[in-house]
């Protein structure tokens, strides 16, 4: 059951790939529309969609409570689809907020700059000049949003099991090359484990989510560690009434778990609206 998070530069054969490996080993692929559907559900605006995914935000929106709201979501969401395995995303920094998941296999898709305009111009029948504009973009966008949202160099190799030059090879045989790496790397056992802190990630994102935009209770970077059988709240408040306003919506939502607090008080606490 593992999860195979793709991240590819533009013309790099990300989504030939990722339906390759759906098509033939019968992994279900959750493409750019499905998660963009499960964000509109969840409350995020067609703006706010445009302004952060997979978009390099302007500094004033990097410090946005909107950023913190995609963000969250898109975690939210991202556990929501994985929680079972046997899936493919492409995109949106899924290697990085699956990062410590073991069952979580993360791939880089690259090609040389003149192969990728070639098939860019093929792609939308464009000249050169309008390619490489496509690509510089798409590149600049990519390495922006991986900066604000996780801090990370999207071209840093260590960050995946595989880095996959697709300039001489097929789609097929690309995800060929990954489903058996993958296969090496994750076992049924590392599967299982993975599955199950997914499971465990998703209800501790479901408890940030509600306290932080349904209830709109003021505690800033929250984040909530689940164990066996407790949660810690982690974040920063400015007061105590948030701290246990937080407390119980979390005891509500998680009854059966002892609830605690990691979060800090600090006055005047100040953010972007």
């Amino acid at each position: 059951m593992p999860v195979i998070a793709i991240s590819r530069q533009i013309a790099s054969y990300g989504d030939e790939i990722a339906r390759e490996l759906a098509q033939q080993f019968g992994y279900t692929f959750f493409d750019r529309k499905m998660l963009e559907a499960d964000l509109l559900a969840r409350g995020i605006s067609e703006k706010n969609l445009h302004k952060y995914d997979e978009k390099k935000p302007g500094f004033l929106d990097s410090l946005a409570r909107e950023r913190d709201e995609y963000f969250d979501f898109l975690r939210e969401a991202v556990f929501e689809r994985a929680k079972d395995g046997n899936c493919v995303f492409i995109g949106r920094g899924v290697h990085a907020i699956l990062k410590d998941v073991s069952s979580c296999y993360a791939v880089r898709l690259v090609a040389p700059e003149d192969v990728r305009v070639k098939r860019l111009m093929n792609e939308f029948h464009s000249t050169e000049k309008a390619a490489r504009a496509l690509l510089q973009e798409s590149d600049t966008n990519r390495r922006g949003y991986h900066r604000c949202f996780f801090n990370i160099e999207t071209d840093d190799p260590v960050q995946y099991h595989m880095v996959l030059n697709t300039a001489r090879i097929t789609p097929a045989q690309g995800a060929k090359i990954v489903q058996e790496g993958c296969a090496a790397t994750v076992t049924e056992s590392v599967a299982a484990e993975g599955v199950a802190v997914i499971r465990r990630l998703l209800e501790a994102q479901k408890i940030v989510n509600h306290i932080s935009f349904t209830l709109k209770i003021p505690v800033h970077f929250l984040e909530a560690v689940l164990s066996d059988d407790g949660i810690v709240l982690h974040g920063v408040a400015d007061s105590a009434i948030a701290i246990d306003n937080a407390l119980a919506a979390a005891r509500e939502l998680a009854p059966d778990r002892k609830v605690d607090s990691a979060i800090s008080i600090v006055h005047d606490y100040k953010t972007y609206p």
